[in-house]
């Protein structure tokens, strides 16, 4: 007798140490033909779990070895995001892996994760304390600890955007996986998460903006022409800093936007920008020209000082020609802020700023879209519902007339 135990039908289903077991042949993802098993405490058990599996083996593909999440996102990381991503991105979903993902769901095989433990996982995302969890007030010196080392948690949880993108970047691999038929369903996709709320963005007037150009201009600031560049063209703060000497074309009055400079992961990179739709020839008007060709003879002077200049083909560098640091500008363009006397905003909504002054003027929506290059129509739209304080007023002052 061969020792098993069969009920008609059943097939190679047979006593295993304290229960039972079973295996069906199946074609693995790679094409070979192999045996998957399955296990259980009773008969009943495994049959169910047999029948699941014939099911599975006559849709197609079935895999036989399924890794644990931990190391499959690490191989996606490195094999998937890191070849075909932006730098960014891979830098962004490295982070995510390693503090936020990997510790809590690392040892859970990928084709058991179940919808209700991705829940807890979203849930309990927005209630650890970062600042414990990764221990950095413990990392400071005894003198500068001041929050959670000493036992005053700082609560430094975060935010309901972010535990999106940390959810966004686990649905991607899960994604992924699907694909290399690893797991049949994404139950990452079916979890639920935080309201998230916009955040309230700021605005200049024309009038604001014009008080920080001209402060710019009258005190001969090397970053002049970048702050028409944000304001006036609506350009990004990477775009500017990475616009190449021979995107400027004078006799053609145009400007041709292609390049952005990065800081990723401790290097400057001079990159292509982010999508198709960021690149464009925008035509230049005369504040601009006027702008880039002081900034030209600014650079030229700064070349003649320098004991050593470094060709970097940037139009905007520091005094011994290499690349500006992306932080420093930001810390110009508040200095700057502060010497005009007007709103402190970010360089962001600084580009915001441009697409709100264009609906103020009731420049179409199609044209403002092609000036501030947005990928959809609907985020520029966003800009153009966002109604000006000076348009409020008046609105309301009408409505008020009417009723008296």
């Amino acid at each position: 007798m061969s020792g098993k135990s069969r009920a008609n039908g059943e097939g190679s289903i047979y006593p295993y140490r304290n229960g039972y077991a079973a295996y069906v042949w199946v074609q693995t993802p790679v094409g070979t033909r192999k045996r998957k098993y399955v296990y259980g405490k009773d008969r009943d058990e495994v049959h169910n779990k047999w029948l699941k599996l014939h099911h599975q083996a006559k849709k197609g593909p079935v895999a036989t070895n399924v890794p644990k999440l931990g190391p499959y996102l690490l191989s996606w990381l490195e094999e998937v995001i890191e070849p075909n991503r932006a730098p960014k991105t891979y830098v962004n979903y490295e982070l995510f892996v390693r503090l936020y993902i990997a510790p809590f769901l690392g040892e859970r095989r990928i084709d058991r994760l179940q919808l209700r433990e991705a829940q807890t996982w979203v849930n309990r995302l927005s209630q650890v304390c970062q600042c414990c969890a990764q221990g950095k007030d413990a990392r400071r010196t005894k003198v500068k600890q001041r929050c959670c080392a000493l036992g005053r948690c700082c609560e430094q949880t975060p935010s309901a955007r972010t535990v999106k993108d940390i959810r966004d970047c686990l649905r991607s691999a899960l994604n992924h996986a699907i694909r290399e038929e690893l797991i049949s369903r994404n139950v990452v996709a079916l979890v639920s998460l935080p309201t998230l709320r916009k955040p309230r963005r700021q605005r200049w007037s024309s009038d604001e903006a014009r008080r920080f150009l001209e402060s710019a201009k009258t005190e001969d600031d090397p970053l002049y022409a970048a702050y028409v560049l944000i304001v006036v063209m609506g350009m990004r703060e990477g775009e500017v800093l990475g616009l190449p000497d021979d995107a400027i074309n004078f006799e053609a009055s145009e400007l041709d936007i292609s390049w952005q400079l990065q800081r990723v992961r401790k290097r400057l990179l001079h990159r292509q920008t982010k999508t198709a739709t960021s690149d464009d020839t925008l035509p230049l008007i005369d504040v601009v020209t006027a702008a880039l060709k002081l900034r030209i003879e600014q650079r030229n002077r700064d070349r003649e000082k320098a004991d050593a200049w470094i060709k970097s083909n940037l139009l905007f560098t520091t005094q011994n020609g290499t690349p500006i640091e992306p932080r420093n500008f930001l810390r110009s363009w508040a200095t700057r802020c502060r010497k005009a006397g007007v709103r402190y905003i970010t360089v962001h909504d600084g580009r915001r700023s441009c697409g709100s002054l264009l609906a103020d003027l009731d420049v179409h929506p199609r044209v403002a879209m092609r000036i501030l290059r947005h990928a959809q129509f609907t985020v520029t739209m966003e800009v153009y519902t966002e109604v000006s304080s000076e348009q409020t007023r008046a609105a309301l002052k009408k409505l008020g007339d009417s009723l008296q």
